[in-house]
This record gives C-alpha cells, sequence and structure tokens, in this order.
C-alpha cells in the first residue's frame, strides 16, 4: 500500500464578510453567535485603504476602498472576518440562486435556540427548523436557513445522530 500525500488544505481557517458597516455586523455576530473581536487589521481611523495596490489584489473595480477590518472568533470552528468597503460597485448580498459563495452553515447544539438568537440580534429566521433530508436524515437531524440584518444568508444546522450516506463510506463529514 502506498502511502497517501499529506494535503496541502487542512482545513478553514476564517471566511470573509463584506458587510454595509463593521461595527453593527461585530454587534450582531456578537449577540446572535457568541463572537469575540480578536483585532482589527485595518481601523477605521487608519483608512481608509485604495488605489491600485488594493484593486490588483483583490480584483476590485478602480475606486474601491477598504474602510475597515476585523477580525473574529467563533467559540468553535473558524474565523470570521469582516470586510467593510466603499465604491462604485456595492450590490446587494448574494441570494442562494447567485453565482459563487452563497451562504454560511454554522453547527449549533439547539437549532431553535440558535434561530431565535439570530432574530433577537436583528437577523430574520427563514421558517421553522425542519429535518435534515436524504443522505442527511436523522431524528435529531435538523436545519434553518436565515438571513443576516444586512441580508446574507446563514444556515443553522445540528447533526447528532447517524445519517444514511454513512453506510456508504469510511470518510465522515467534519463535525466541531
Amino acid at each position: 500500500m502506498t502511502e497517501q500525500p499529506r494535503p496541502a488544505v487542512r482545513g478553514i481557517d476564517h471566511v470573509g464578510v463584506t458587510v454595509p458597516d463593521l461595527e453593527a455586523a461585530t454587534a450582531f455576530f456578537r449577540h446572535a453567535l457568541g463572537a469575540e473581536v480578536l483585532y482589527d487589521t485595518l481601523r477605521r481611523e487608519d483608512g481608509p485603504k485604495g488605489g491600485t495596490g488594493l484593486e490588483d489584489r483583490l480584483g476590485v473595480p478602480p475606486g474601491t476602498e477598504q474602510r475597515a477590518i476585523r477580525m473574529l472568533a467563533l467559540p468553535h470552528g473558524p474565523g470570521l472576518e469582516l470586510f467593510e468597503f466603499a465604491g462604485p460597485r456595492g450590490r446587494g448580498p448574494a441570494l442562494p440562486c447567485d453565482l459563487g459563495w452563497q451562504h454560511l452553515a454554522l453547527y449549533a447544539d439547539d437549532v431553535g435556540a440558535a434561530a431565535a438568537r439570530v432574530a433577537e440580534a436583528g437577523g430574520t429566521v427563514l421558517g421553522e427548523p425542519r429535518p435534515l433530508p436524504g443522505p442527511e436524515s436523522g431524528p435529531g437531524n435538523r436545519f434553518v436557513y436565515t438571513r443576516t440584518p444586512w441580508g446574507s444568508t446563514l444556515e443553522l444546522l445540528a447533526y447528532p445522530d447517524a445519517q444514511p450516506y454513512e453506510d456508504g463510506t469510511r470518510r465522515r463529514r467534519w463535525r466541531p
């Protein structure tokens, strides 16, 4: 048996999220998810940062400026890096039917309680928690979609029980 090469990627370090207001988004993620501020990469009073270096590095249109950047830590899992931009292009948030990264999914021990915290923090819960379908199903496996106050999609899910896909493979989903 040949030894498998070590993977070049170990896992998710952080997820970048563009927000309309850094302070309001920080308050939402603190209340809804228990996130903590780690540090500010770009403090508002030190910005904005723009120019060809930013445009080339991020592939953004000329005239785009970074106003503030902050790294948050979730209680378990990757960080959330919040970006506040100003510039010529500022479409609304992506919906699940749009191309690109469409939602952030977070594991919650109690999906209903986590959804209630999202609502208390100013987000919107899109229906009641429901059973995970098909290969993810199980007696206590549930999910619900929510939206942040600025419209980004956030999924909350839990799968404490065995899932049918596990019968067909030794590989398992990463579980916090």
